[in-house]
């Protein structure tokens, strides 16, 4: 007997690894365009137009955030499985967080539903958890909630009520939708789960739970639907102001690097709503023969760059010698987990500002890089 023989066209046989890499990789290269579709129907939407066409633009944003959220759920899903969901724990004040929440889904809740978002505790509880990913943690539980329940009501509460080990948090997510049975809810958390639909939200929500230290479980109500409830402890923290003053004052000059044509319209689009003026340059090389014209107060810096990336650039440009190399830079960047992070800042970065770029995150980074080194036209950037 024959065996057939491995053609050009046979998927390759990937293991865990290869497979978990393989699927990263597309990611970035999805993510990319991605970015710059979102960002560039944000600046568009802030453009003067007729009522049909501010809705097609609001559709364009957020067809295109959400297919962001699904891929970077995917990312979050392969790191959680690998054991390496990165967490970056801070001060979340509660109340705050599930306000933030109600805010979020108040536009976007299905006609004919209600959605009701509530907190349960002091209202200045805070504590030192990863605010990120429970809001994750919340919005995929309330989008699994609003597809399957067809009228009635969703129901969202966090309760928070502090303890001898901690801050104990219970979330509860309740529906409308059809009743499950045992086996049903007992596989609700797999990717094959038997409610169709639910995607990789549910399997994710795991995984973001027992990243955090706690459980999750899904029970039956009583009636009709099922109520997805998670835990955990965190530590308490003292609830402290993060809010970003704008404070008036002259503009500055930003180099914007990146060789995206895209990306770079976007920061320079920004820099122009901060009021400042900007030149652009398209690698790491060229970022550095314009620093050494010395005439830059700010450098917002992409990382990954042919000929010279981003870390490669920013070492250059410190070696400079006078305020040349004290030049404010900040990454730009879709790759922000923490140890990428670490790394940016370690090679002489200020700070890190994800992509799709958010004009409030953008501003801060900047009033923070020139609250420790002074631009030579001021020491803050505004609003336009």
């Amino acid at each position: 007997m024959s065996q057939k023989s491995p053609s050009h066209g046979d998927a390759p046989d990937f293991g865990p690894d290869e497979r978990r890499r393989f699927l990263e990789l597309i990611g970035r290269e999805i993510r990319t365009p991605l970015n710059g579709v979102v960002a560039v129907a944000e600046l568009l939407a802030r453009q003067p137009m007729s009522p049909d066409a501010q809705a097609y633009v609001r559709t364009i944003v957020d067809s295109s955030q959400s297919l962001l959220g699904r891929l970077e759920d995917a990312m979050d899903l392969i790191a959680g499985e690998a054991g390496g969901m990165e967490l970056a724990p801070q001060v979340v004040q509660l109340r705050a967080l599930v306000d933030e929440v109600q805010a979020h889904w108040q536009a976007r809740r299905n006609a004919g539903v209600a959605l009701l978002v509530a907190y349960d505790g002091e209202p200045d509880l805070a504590a030192l958890t990863d605010g990120r990913r429970l809001k994750q943690l919340f919005d995929s539980l309330i989008a699994d909630a609003l597809r399957v329940t067809p009228r009635g009501a969703v129901e969202a509460t966090l309760k928070a009520q502090p303890g001898p080990d901690g801050i104990r948090l219970e979330g509860r997510v309740r529906d409308a939708g059809a009743s499950l049975s045992d086996h049903e809810l007992r596989a609700l958390f797999e990717p094959d789960s038997s409610r169709k639909g639910s995607g990789l939200s549910l399997p994710l929500c795991r995984q973001i739970v027992r990243a955090l230290g706690g459980s999750i479980r899904a029970e039956r109500n009583v009636g009709a639907g099922v109520s997805i409830v998670f835990s955990l402890t965190a530590a308490p923290a003292e609830a402290g102001e993060d809010v970003v003053k704008l404070s008036e004052g002259p503009t500055a000059h930003v180099l914007v690097v990146d060789d995206n044509a895209t990306n770079r319209m976007v920061a320079e689009s920004l820099c122009e709503m901060f009021d400042c003026t900007s030149e652009s340059a398209e690698d790491g090389q060229e970022a550095l023969e314009a620093a050494e014209t010395g005439r830059f107060d700010l450098i917002l810096m992409d990382i990954k760059m042919p000929r010279m990336d981003g870390v490669a650039a920013t070492r250059a440009i410190r070696s400079l010698p006078g305020p040349a190399g004290r030049v404010p830079i900040i990454a730009l960047t879709a790759n922000a987990d923490p140890d990428d992070a670490a790394a940016y800042i370690a090679s002489g970065m200020s700070s890190v500002v994800e992509k799709p770029i958010k004009p409030d995150k953008l501003l801060q980074a900047m009033n923070a890089a020139f609250a420790v080194g002074e631009p030579r036209g001021g020491s803050a950037v505004r609003a336009a």
